[in-house]
């Protein structure tokens, strides 16, 4: 018995020493293949992109890992309770190798011969999900364990916790616990149930195969048994227990909760962040980008863009429901019989039709059809169940019964060709029959029939002070079309040019009462054979006609007749004062009515000069960036019009002193022109709205902008521009705080934007548009919807009078002097030197002259 007892000792000795060998060669053997822990003291988790407006509002999210990083302290205990009792229940009593753990899944290897436990701490998930893979391997295993022991003895225990619970993956596309609560139940996690917390608990063993939305009934019973392994080790009680493990599944996928509808501001931000640091980093290193546009200010633009199409679509006609659904015989699409006009139906629909048999489909069946159809913007789907005498009743997606009444359909007559439209409909039957599918957009008080609109447009806003993004819209839905037309779009910008074009004029001895001979010009081409006729748009000629009211009513001879005083090249030169690039400014008498192709942004830049006083600002979108830990990594250092103006705003905003230092520098914005000529087509600009003359003496004149009458704002100027056969319409106007264009035009050029007659059922109260298309009736009135929120917000003061400039009374007519003050004379401003020294022949005596603080008035 002791010479067995011996050798058992000597046996389990040497075995002892073998495997401490084995171990031993093991470690010396896989040493050169392991990497550095030292990178856990400093890691940085792959945390998404966040995009935010000024005040704070999320815009979007970007970066294939959702992650919520949170501190211990942050997560619930029964979270840490649930994944230690199903992970490691012996976390806090081992060094990284679990023994029993190990020797556990020993026994059901020798038993089964298969490896069915993994015997994985933790500590040894964490050096897995850090630096090795998921392969089912024993070389895996080896390394995996020697990785936790290294990750022990440099990290603490909660460390370690911390940084697993961050970083396992739970299931689409959610790393973390904190992300993982967001995407199954939208809540945060310390507001989970034991039930939700449970669930998440269960996912590390299979995030694909029991996650509760894809797989409800496995994720039921993996939350049981975490429930289960909680009420062993005494965390929950049997209360806690039995209501959480009846709790049905309740998860469902939640997107990431955008509070802001602005993607293609988002999608800038990110091309920028790209640019900046590269693709990977911008997308995981968890950068919050705050813009310069205010959440307010960019829903007043989509909803101003959306309602203005609209507008524009509905006098054109209705083109017909999406699809018909039921109440023909399904069989035609086999004969080749389909609607051309419509787009074939899907397999699933054709199955359901067929199945129906062109009778009507139950709810289920409709819903189900409603929900694969793909979200454009705030319209909804919906199916007509019921036509009635003048109303129909639709259901939404969703199951929502809605009944529109006659006044959401009557402007629904049908839509012939861009130029005209069919009788007004006096029935719902003559619109709409049940099984149509359509589209409803809300309005006041419910929802109207509605489609998408055939033109495309742009709003783009700038701070003309230092060049800020105030909003931007670059197109009706982001879905249907990624094109950024606001930055991207080069389209001809027809008389939203000629501001520039008398501004070069202004700075060549032009001044607002020069007189210019508003008359037909032909101008023969020996070369061509062909005569160049310019024409006015209406085609009427009024004869000499001062500067100010040929700009604002838009006279396109006259602006030839400028170009040609001032001349092309100098004028085109000119041009390039306002950001415009040389090799896109026409160098021919077309450029005088707007031959040129710029986007919306640079037209906003352009016109920026006039209102800030003749400074070149450079547009930017985005304020700051902070990374992961609320560092400020950058911000933006833009040029400013008025340096001491953006000074004291920054010291105001960060509570600093006079006496106290500000390192960064208040950059100034370029003078590209002067202050005088700024003013001079201001002025111009600001009759273009309100025009002129006297209604009462029936001399009274409309600028072509005058719709912005409506905004009761003296201090507003613009321009709208259409180019030939009205394939572009455009306004761009401004105040001192803030300069907006809006363009709306058919991305396919061979569309034009037409004309539209009166609706009969409408009247012009409700259809106050009739006629053709153009500038001042297609993009000004989205321009209006915008400035009607935009103005209460910047400063709409009157225009600085620069120096060196003065007012003269002139004889409206003649643009001389005059001592008239009837209503065939004016007040007029003039650059100092350039105002008139002749009388008007009816009045030879000499002006009255006025003399206060600032100078002389005559």
């Amino acid at each position: 018995m002791l010479r067995f007892l011996k050798y058992l000792l000597v046996t389990i000795l040497v075995l002892a020493v073998l495997g401490v060998g084995a171990v031993v060669g093991l470690y010396y053997y896989v040493k050169d293949d392991l990497p550095s822990v030292e990178t856990l003291r400093d890691v940085r988790l792959q945390t998404p992109m966040q995009v935010y407006t000024a005040d704070g509002r999320l815009i979007s999210q970007f970066g294939e890992q959702r992650r919520i990083p949170l501190s211990l302290d942050e997560m619930p205990q029964q979270m840490l309770d649930a994944i230690l009792a199903t992970e490691d229940a012996r976390f806090y009593s081992h060094r990284g190798i679990d023994p029993i753990g190990v020797m556990r899944a020993f026994r059901v290897l020798i038993t089964t011969g298969e490896i069915r436990e993994g015997a994985s701490t933790i500590t040894m998930q964490v050096a897995r999900e850090f630096y090795l893979t998921r392969e089912r391997a024993w070389m895996r295993k080896i390394k995996e364990a020697f990785l936790a022991l290294h990750i022990e003895q440099m990290l603490t225990k909660d460390e370690i916790l911390e940084l697993y619970l961050n970083k396992i993956f739970l299931g689409h596309r959610a790393y973390g616990v904190g992300a993982a609560a967001q995407v199954y139940y939208g809540r945060d996690l310390h507001e989970l149930t034991l039930a939700e917390i449970a669930t998440i608990a269960g996912l590390p063993q299979g995030p694909s195969i029991l996650n509760p939305i894809s797989h409800p009934q496995a994720s039921l019973q993996r939350r049981r048994i975490v429930l289960r392994r909680m009420l062993d080790e005494n965390l929950i009680t049997r209360a806690q227990f039995d209501a959480a493990f009846n709790a049905p599944v309740t998860a469902r996928f939640h997107g990431t909760e955008i509070e802001v509808n602005a993607p293609y501001l988002a999608e800038m931000v990110r091309q920028e962040m790209i640019e900046r640091f590269g693709v990977d980093d911008a997308y995981n290193s968890g950068y919050r980008v705050f813009t310069t546009v205010r959440a307010d200010n960019q829903m007043a633009a989509q909803n101003a863009l959306q309602e203005n199409l609209h507008a524009y679509d509905e006098r054109h006609g209705y083109r017909g429901p999406e699809q018909q659904l039921w109440g023909f015989d399904p069989e035609r699409y086999f004969r080749g019989e389909g609607d051309a006009n419509r787009p074939l139906p899907d397999e699933i629909t054709l199955e359901v039709m067929l199945r129906h048999g062109g009778q009507a489909w139950d709810e289920v069946d409709i819903l189900q059809y409603l929900n694969r159809q793909p979200r454009i913007g705030r319209l909804q789907h919906a199916v007509v169940t019921d036509v009635h005498e003048q109303s129909v009743d639709i259901i939404m997606r969703g199951g929502m019964r809605v009944t529109l009444d006659w006044d959401r359909l009557d402007w629904a007559r049908p839509f012939i060709d861009q130029e005209r439209q069919g009788r007004a409909p006096q029935r719902a039957a003559d619109i709409l029959n049940a099984g149509d599918h359509i589209l409803v957009r809300p309005v006041s008080e419910g929802w109207k029939l509605a489609q998408i609109p055939g033109p495309s447009s742009a709003i783009v806003a700038l701070d003309p002070q230092d060049g800020a993004l105030q909003s931007i819209v670059g197109g009706y839905s982001f879905n249907l079309s990624q094109f950024n037309r606001a930055t991207q779009a080069k389209r001809q910008v027809g008389s939203t040019i000629k501001p520039f074009i008398y501004a070069a004029a202004f700075e060549n001895n032009f001044t607002l009462a020069s007189l210019v001979n508003d008359a037909p010009i032909t101008q023969w081409n020996p070369g061509s054979g062909i005569a160049w006729r310019p024409r006015n748009s209406p085609e009427v000629y009024d004869g000499p006609m001062r500067l100010r009211e040929a700009l604002a009513r838009s006279k396109n001879v006259v602006s030839v007749r400028l170009i040609r005083e001032v001349g092309v090249d100098e004028t085109a030169d000119y041009l390039t004062n306002f950001g415009f690039a040389p090799n896109e400014i026409p160098r021919n008498e077309s450029l005088s009515l707007g031959s040129a192709s710029f986007t919306p942004l640079e037209m906003a830049r352009g016109f920026a000069v006039f209102a800030n006083g003749g400074h070149l600002i450079d547009p930017y979108f985005i304020a700051r960036i902070e990374d992961s830990e609320g560092n400020v990594v950058y911000e933006a250092n833009p040029r400013f019009v008025c340096t001491e103006c953006a000074e004291k705003a920054y010291r105001e905003a960060h509570e600093l002193g006079p006496e106290d230092y500000i390192e960064r520098p208040f950059r100034q914005a370029p003078q590209v022109i002067s202050a005088q000529a700024a003013y001079l087509v201001t002025e111009a600009l600001q009759s273009a709205v309100w025009g002129g003359g006297s209604w009462a003496n029936q001399t009274g004149w409309n600028g072509t902008g005058w719709r912005a009458q409506s905004l009761r704002n003296r201090n507003i100027a613009g321009k709208t521009g259409t180019t030939n056969d009205v394939r572009d319409a455009w306004f761009v106007g401004y105040s001192q705080g803030t300069v907006a264009a809006t363009w709306v035009g058919f991305d396919n050029l061979e569309f034009a934007l037409g004309r539209t007659s009166l609706n009969a059922n409408l009247g012009r109260q409700r259809q106050p548009i009739v006629g053709s298309e153009a500038g001042g009736t297609t993009a000004l009135p989205g321009w209006i919807l915008y400035m009607e929120h935009k103005l209460s917000q910047v400063d709409s003061s009157p225009f600085e009078l620069p120096s060196g400039m003065m007012s003269v009374r002139i004889d409206q007519a003649s643009g001389k002097l005059t001592n008239r003050t009837d209503f065939t004379s004016m007040f007029e401003y003039f650059v100092r030197g350039t105002e008139p020294r002749e009388f008007a022949d009816s009045d030879r005596r000499q002006p009255q002259i006025f003399e206060d603080d600032d100078g002389l008035f005559r």
